[in-house]
Formats: structure tokens, C-alpha cells, sequence
């Protein structure tokens, strides 16, 4: 083998991400040369209305796996909190790199911190995740939807459409975005829980090529893999629709696996929520044991009733 070709989607991050993965493969296998195939997926065509009403998370990756399917490319670098639990037949999930800095952040032109907001402040999310647990800690705030790329978001917030915003740290961090916004606070997990895969890139591959298995395997990271797959059997186990609010992380220290979980309504009411220390040995089935005990506690009825009223302003949608 003397080439690879990467599928990747054409936003700013999505291509740092599969350069970063192309420098890295390069490295290792310096016989082999890395093309990118960049794709548009459909996630990032429709931009004025939530992912759920076109279909949810699989429209930042369907166009990708398409196009491995098709033999026009060996793997698929995504954002690990973009890939739905399935994956199609003829492709495999092998991979998920290290994790860098799961946290979200505050973000604004006016305000130090997402306590300094007055009552009433506009914030922007394009997460219903992140609504949910805004307005359970601050229920007078008003949350506007907020769509558009990473640039287009803080454009939006610069115009004084929003007092403030919430996104991931990590994109920020790798398009060096943070020093043009005044004022940040990166949020702590207890404050607000990342989503599925946050901050981990995944690695799909076509099934079938042993080399291209060992290239992708190379980019493994056993504790990000271990964590990763805790929060994707809970997404997995417990159904959790698109439109529906669902936070889940797990991070392991010293041997120790932290796992927190959250859901609820997206106005920051009827919120189950629960937080697990367990040594890394005892953890295999921790994601689905916990799915059942909330699916036990009726999780799936409230994650039901939440998906409701979801759209009832035409809110956002993703975890």
C-alpha cells in the first residue's frame, strides 16, 4: 500500500483535524502518501433550521461513509461526538484518538463570566444539551438558537445579537479563536457536561484491509477509547434521540473512572442526573448498567415527553 486517502468534511475544524491525522500517519509511515477527499456533508449545507428536522448527527457523517463505501477513500476522520452509535455495515469504528480538553466555554463581549449575566441576557447555543443546563442554573436567561460555522457564530456574538455564547474549548483552542473574544470561562464538568466524544477524534475505517487497520490502530489511545465507549453504549442503551437533551462524560484519573450523566427537559427542568466513581477495571458494561438504572428510573418516558416540546419554538438540537 502507497496511499491513503482521507475523507473529511471542508469546515475550518473538521480540516485542521484531518491534517493533524494526515501529519501524524505521515510520520509513522513515511512510504505512504496522505491524500485528503473533502466532502460537504449535509449538516453543513443547511444552517437555518435544527439538525433533527433533517435528519440529526448522521448528516455530518453519511457523505463520508458514502464515500468509503464507494472506494473513494480508506478512512474518515470525524469530531467523535458527530458519529451515531451505528455504524453502517462494510465500515468500522477502530479508533478514537487522545482527548484533549473536553470542556464547553463562555464566551462574550461584555461579561466576565456566565454568573456576571444579568437577568435576562441572550445566549447563544445551538445545543438543546447546553440549554437544558443553562436554564437549570440560570432559569432567567433567555437562550436564542445559534447556527452557522465557528467564525459565523463569533461574528454573531461580536454584532451583539447575543450577550454571550457557549462552544466547545477545544475548537477554539485548535483554530487559535480565543484571543478574539474578550471575555471566556472555560466551564467545569460539573458545571456543564460534555456531550458523547467530545474533544476525540474517531477513526471509521473501510473493513477488509489489514494495513489500513494498523494505520488507524497506531492512532489509538487506550484511555480516551476506554471513556469513549463508556458514553456511547449509555447514548446506545438509553435511545437518546436527537432532539433530545443528553449530556454524558467519562474521564478517568489515576485508574479511577469519573462518569456524569444528565437529562432532562430543554428548559432546565425534570432533570435526572448521576455521577459514578469506579476503579477502570470494574467499568466494562458502566455505560449500559447506568442507561438501565435511569431506563429503570424512567428516563425513557421523560427523554419521550422532552423530545415534545423540543421543537416547539424550533429549538436546537444537538448533544
Amino acid at each position: 500500500m502507497n496511499k491513503l486517502v482521507i475523507a473529511t468534511r471542508v469546515s475550518d475544524l473538521a480540516l485542521w483535524q484531518a491534517y493533524h491525522i494526515k501529519a501524524r500517519v505521515e510520520a509513522s509511515y513515511p512510504e505512504i502518501t496522505v491524500e485528503l477527499n473533502k466532502i460537504v456533508s449535509n449538516g453543513d449545507k443547511v444552517l437555518d433550521k435544527p439538525l433533527a428536522l433533517i435528519g440529526g448527527k448522521g448528516h455530518f457523517t453519511k457523505e463520508l461513509e458514502d464515500e468509503m463505501l464507494a472506494g473513494n477513500a480508506d478512512i474518515a476522520v470525524h469530531s467523535l461526538k458527530d458519529v451515531p452509535t451505528y455504524i453502517p455495515e462494510g465500515l468500522e469504528l477502530v479508533a478514537v484518538t487522545q482527548r484533549q480538553d473536553q470542556s464547553d466555554v463562555f464566551l462574550s463581549h461584555k461579561h466576565a463570566t456566565l454568573e456576571d449575566l444579568p437577568q435576562g441576557a441572550v445566549v447563544g447555543t445551538t445545543s438543546l444539551r447546553r440549554r437544558m443546563q443553562l436554564l437549570q442554573q440560570r432559569p432567567d436567561l433567555k437562550v436564542k438558537d445559534l447556527r452557522g460555522n465557528v467564525n459565523t457564530r463569533l461574528r454573531k456574538l461580536s454584532e451583539g445579537q447575543y450577550d454571550a455564547i457557549i462552544l466547545a474549548w477545544i475548537g477554539l483552542h485548535r483554530l487559535d479563536l480565543l484571543k478574539d473574544v474578550p471575555f471566556t470561562q472555560k466551564l467545569s464538568l460539573d458545571m456543564m457536561i460534555p456531550p458523547m466524544g467530545q474533544a476525540a477524534l474517531g477513526i471509521e475505517i473501510v473493513c477488509g484491509n489489514a494495513k489500513v487497520r494498523e494505520i488507524a490502530e497506531s492512532l489509538k489511545d487506550l484511555n480516551t477509547f476506554i471513556c469513549t465507549q463508556i458514553e456511547r453504549d449509555f447514548i446506545s442503551k438509553i435511545g437518546a434521540g436527537c432532539s433530545a437533551p443528553v449530556a454524558c462524560n467519562a474521564v478517568i484519573d489515576d485508574n479511577i473512572i469519573t462518569f456524569r450523566v444528565m437529562l432532562g427537559f430543554p428548559d432546565g427542568t425534570n432533570i435526572m442526573q448521576e455521577k459514578v466513581v469506579i476503579n477502570v477495571e470494574d467499568s466494562d458494561n458502566l455505560g449500559s448498567e447506568l442507561a438501565k438504572k435511569m431506563i429503570d428510573n424512567g428516563a425513557l418516558e421523560l427523554l419521550k415527553d422532552a423530545e415534545k416540546i423540543a421543537f416547539k419554538d424550533e429549538m436546537p438540537q444537538r448533544l
